[in-house]
């Protein structure tokens, strides 16, 4: 039987996985490990929630097969979540491409729809749901074709913590200062902050009323850098 092996870095949510418990096809893993996957010899490796670069040892050798949540070739490269709903967007696809020597640049295989409404942590779990779907759907074709992009292209760079100062957007309509603090809202990303003297106040968990935007703050020692 061949393999399909998944690497992923986070889990948002177990649950996706549950399939890959005692499975002989799908294997998961959350690093890149070569002698493993030169031992696996999978069809197919498949990418979730990956940003670094990966060797052209593996996708030169095996079918690699990365997911981005854009409508590639829109917004490629870094935080693309988090760019697209900066500008407006709510809507967008997930793509699963063949990866190259190029960011996000690949022949593309599906795309499907996903939403950007709500915190950051739930569109990452959505995501997640969604790229496991598409993995069963993939993994049953005996023959996978592959399409190039077409369109114009855009690139973003992946956001720094300071860019997370909510005075970026402070003199913005309520639903612009809402969005700002949602789309950070993700554990282990640099969520929305304030700096009042020696001391960070941390905005989530926000709720978006006609006028005004209410939610939660924890408040932290500044560290100077």
């Amino acid at each position: 039987m061949s393999k399909i092996l998944i690497i992923s870095k986070k889990k948002w949510d177990k649950k996706n996985y549950g399939f890959c418990e005692n499975s002989k096809k799908f294997i998961l893993s959350n690093k890149i490990n070569l002698k493993r996957i030169n031992q696996i010899q999978p069809r197919i490796i498949f990418f979730i929630f990956w940003s670094k670069k990966i060797s052209r040892k593996i996708f030169s050798n095996f079918l690699c097969i990365q997911f981005h949540s854009s409508n590639l070739p829109k917004f490629k490269g870094g935080s693309p979540i988090q760019n697209q709903i900066l500008n407006k967007i709510n809507k967008t696809k997930l793509t699963a491409f063949r990866i190259n020597n190029k960011i996000d640049s690949g022949d593309i295989c599906m795309k499907s729809n996903i939403f950007l409404n709500g915190k950051a942590e739930n569109i990452y779990r959505n995501i997640e749901k969604k790229a496991v779907q598409m993995i069963k759907i993939i993994s049953k074709r005996k023959k996978i074709s592959f399409k190039k992009q077409k369109g114009l292209s855009s690139f973003y760079r992946r956001r720094k913590p300071f860019q997370s100062n909510i005075s970026n957007v402070i003199n913005k309509e309520p639903n612009r200062i809402y969005d700002f603090i949602r789309m950070l809202d993700a554990d282990s990303y640099p969520k929305a902050y304030l700096i009042s003297g020696n001391k960070k106040f941390e905005l989530y968990d926000v709720i978006l009323k006609k006028r005004s935007v209410s939610g939660k703050f924890l408040i932290r020692k500044n560290k100077k850098k």
